[in-house]
């Protein structure tokens, strides 16, 4: 059985980050453990048609990481070669095993150690390990009836099959968030006709983009001009915050109203706007950036299906709507999502006395910092409950987490001792802290049902406040609120 100092179950930006801040501290005996056949996460796996960020690129990036990006918003092929160069630099694939999924992991209290048990490599133990899988890497397709009898091609949007010819196809998209808006577009002149069956709208705003010239690419190169740049992204997206919080008369004047025009602007029929015009607040749901969504509704082989005609069911030959009609397809896309509030970690977790997080988490899941949780030593969960950020970079966040991680490493080296665990009153406390704020926000009070909400009904995806509060709290570290032993 191999041991490693720390292993890192992930190999996105939130293990690349924190394998690197582990070698800048001169920890080299790590191992980062991916269960898919390449490294990279989310912009390596999500291929699909028109992928792209939604959050400008010099800030979505590691900070001490620049990159001459050729756009504003990056598509999926160029984040994917930002991730395989980060990777390359601080030399990942030679710390890294692919290929290998974990099973379960559970605490060893004699030994102190962290037994990670993985589906092709046996059992790995570690004295520290961080979970860096990511709230948005399962898949969730619901349980439509008949939806397995259906005899055409099926895949979901995370999973797109590139082989498969969409010329002329008869193609549904199921959904209508994020990744929707952006396939859409991008394979509606394509097609022979596409159904989009949209469970409800959400608000759309026009997508700031540009292309950068040489000139430009050339000035992304430079340190201080790329700083300067992503400081200035960070502070324009951070004043959201004061809509989603503070000021709903900002959220309606600035950006509901904006969005409203929007839709104006692009989609002359009347039925059709009534249909993506949503009847909650906006920022409740994710809110879209997208010049080419609208358009795409407007062409005559596309059909928007609303909740009106919604889907009653799957068949052999496509879809049948609510209101009856039959809707024969070659294709079903399922844009539908992930699991990411109760399925923060897929798989099964064990700590001190066997307890499962399952269990603790059985109300909703809950962290301090939504890193840590009590019972569970020296376990540190990467973009865990309630670090979302709705309005600016998750790479932010993900940097911020690495402060507290890193500091807590270091302090139970300092000890001398074995193990490091939050005490269960410092997490209640920070718990309550979290959600007597998000009370204030929109996630609570926009009139919406979303994917930030656990089963609960508590927002677990989201800080209710700005990613600088966040921060400056993750880099506190507090040695009262933990326990040594």
């Amino acid at each position: 059985m191999n041991t490693h100092h720390v292993v890192i179950i992930g190999s996105g930006f939130g293990g690349q980050c924190a394998a690197i801040n582990l070698i800048k501290r001169g920890i080299d005996d790590f191992l980062i453990l991916e269960r898919r056949d390449f490294m990279g996460g989310t912009w390596c796996q999500n291929s699909y048609p028109g992928a792209a960020v939604d959050v400008q690129s010099p800030l979505y990036s590691i900070s001490h990481e620049p990159y001459d990006w050729s756009q504003m918003f990056a598509e999926q092929a160029e984040l994917q070669q930002y991730t395989n160069h980060v990777i390359n630099k601080y030399g990942l694939r030679a710390k890294t095993q692919t290929n290998c999924n974990v099973v379960s992991v559970n605490w060893d209290e004699a030994q102190s150690l962290w037994m990670i048990e993985t589906a092709q490599q046996g059992t790995i133990a570690a004295r520290i390990l961080i979970n860096a899988s990511g709230p948005l890497s399962t898949p969730v397709i619901p349980n439509f009836p008949g939806r397995d009898t259906f005899k055409g091609t099926t895949f979901h949007t995370n999973n797109w099959d590139h082989s498969i010819d969409l010329s002329g196809k008869r193609v549904a998209i199921i959904g209508s968030g994020a990744s929707a808006a952006q396939v859409i577009p991008a394979i509606a002149p394509k097609v022979g006709h596409l159904h989009v069956f949209q469970r409800s709208p959400h608000w759309v705003l026009p997508r700031p983009d540009k292309t950068f010239n040489r000139f430009e690419r050339a000035l992304l190169r430079i340190k201080p001009i790329y700083k300067a740049l992503r400081a200035g992204i960070y502070w324009a997206l951070e004043s959201r915050v004061v809509g989603f919080k503070y000021s709903k008369a900002m959220l309606y004047f600035v950006a509901q109203r904006s969005a409203l025009k929007h839709i104006e602007r692009q989609i002359p029929d009347p039925e059709l706007r009534r249909k993506v015009t949503p009847d909650f607040t906006i920022g409740c749901k994710r809110i879209i950036l997208s010049n080419t969504l609208y358009p795409a509704y407007c062409r005559p082989n596309v059909t928007l299906h609303d909740k009106n005609d919604g889907i009653g069911s799957i068949n052999e030959t496509g879809i049948q709507t609510r209101s009856g009609e039959q809707v024969d397809l070659d294709l079903i896309v399922y844009s539908t999502g992930y699991d990411a509030t109760d399925g923060v970690i897929s798989y099964p977790v064990k700590g001190q006395g066997g307890k499962a997080l399952a269990d603790v988490w059985k109300e909703f899941p809950r962290a301090y910092l939504g890193t840590t949780v009590p019972s569970f030593p020296n376990l540190f969960i990467v973009t865990g409950p309630n670090t979302g950020i709705g309005h600016t970079s998750a790479i932010f966040v993900i940097e911020a987490q690495m402060n507290y991680i890193m500091k807590s490493i270091e302090a139970l080296r300092k000890s001398g001792k074995k193990a490091i665990a939050v005490k269960p009153e410092a997490e209640a406390d920070y718990t309550q802290m979290i959600h007597s704020e998000m009370n204030k926000t929109v996630w609570k009070t926009g009139g919406c049902n979303s994917w930030y909400q656990s089963k609960s009904g508590h927002v677990i995806a989201m800080f209710p406040g700005f990613s600088f509060t966040y921060r400056m709290m993750a880099k506190r570290f507090k040695p009262q609120h933990h326990t040594f032993s």
